[in-house]
């Protein structure tokens, strides 16, 4: 009886920790949908993480709340938006080669201003939100554990994935944006700017990227690590391409990724003779065979990463 039990705590720990680190990857993810359904390759979604973890620790160490910290952190994100939509739309410079600068820049930066102002010996930690427990629904055994006392960013983070299917397959805005990677001129023949949608869709995964770096300062660690994103970013990006550009799908993938993570985590307090390293780098490999198995058939925008001219 003691041992079902104790099996039963860690299954529940299991699944309600891949919930909880499903809940940037997915945030994130959803943002790149929308850019990249807009025809804008988005590879900065690591900087833009690294960029609000760090925001949100610049603001409470110059005495900011968690919440005004959580706020910049959006506005930051969007302003990355912005900025990446300016030099890839606009001035059409490569997405490529713009993303990757966008992660070294975000990377230096971050390390830079860290190190400058942890030299003043103030030690600083950000207050930690605490989950929220729904009503009712926490209080089902097993099932209450697992999905219904996690935080508000994860409830988001779920909400966000039918509000913007909704969006993209019902909505005259959705049509335009996957118009617009579909078939820019076509769009701009019907008198829609396209140059407008595709920067609004960047500027929202720059949101959403944001807050998934946000997540990881104000529910996961109170005390901010240089590059403590670790990669996050770019499996949003191969989640967008394991679920083939479709919101559900990309659920599932995200799901996968993020069990492979609580797997890892949990098996290490136990003696399993598993090498660490293999469960670590296991997301990774999976990753590497999603990206194989979704050239078979892929739903791809046709111009993504393509630059849009008016002839």
């Amino acid at each position: 009886m003691l041992n079902d039990f104790i099996q039963l705590a860690v299954i529940i720990n299991i699944l309600a920790a891949t919930i909880r680190i499903s809940t940037p990857l997915l945030l994130s993810a959803m943002g790149e949908l929308v850019a990249e359904r807009s025809g804008v390759m988005n590879l900065g979604v690591e900087g833009m993480m690294v960029f609000g973890t760090f925001t949100v620790w610049l603001v409470v160490f110059f005495g900011g709340t968690t919440l005004q910290a959580i706020g910049m952190s959006i506005i930051v994100g969007a302003l990355l938006g912005w900025l990446l939509g300016f030099l890839v739309i606009h001035m059409q410079m490569d997405q490529t080669v713009t993303g990757l600068a966008l992660n070294l820049l975000a990377s230096g930066i971050s390390i830079y201003l860290y190190r400058i102002l942890y030299a003043s010996g103030e030690s600083v930690s950000v207050q930690l939100l605490p989950n929220i427990s729904i009503p009712l629904l926490a209080d089902i055994p097993v099932v209450g554990q697992i999905l219904f006392q996690q935080s508000a960013y994860t409830y988001l983070a779920f909400i966000s994935v039918p509000v913007i299917t909704w969006i993209l397959t019902r909505t005259k805005i959705g049509l335009a944006i996957r118009s617009a990677g579909e078939n820019p001129k076509a769009v701009d023949m019907k008198g829609i700017n396209v140059f407008r949608v595709r920067m609004l869709s960047t500027i929202f995964g720059g949101i959403m990227a944001g807050l998934g770096g946000a997540f990881l300062m104000t529910v996961v660690s109170s005390r901010f690590l240089p590059d403590m994103t670790a990669g996050r970013g770019w499996l949003a990006i191969i989640i967008v391409i394991a679920g083939n550009w479709k919101p559900i799908r990309m659920v599932y993938a995200t799901l996968i990724f993020a069990f492979l993570g609580a797997l890892q985590i949990t098996l290490t307090t136990f003696e399993i003779a598993i090498p660490y390293e293999f469960l670590l780098i296991m997301p990774y490999v999976l990753a590497l065979l999603a990206l194989m198995l979704s050239r078979v058939r892929t739903s791809q925008p046709a111009n993504l990463a393509a630059p849009y001219s008016r002839e």
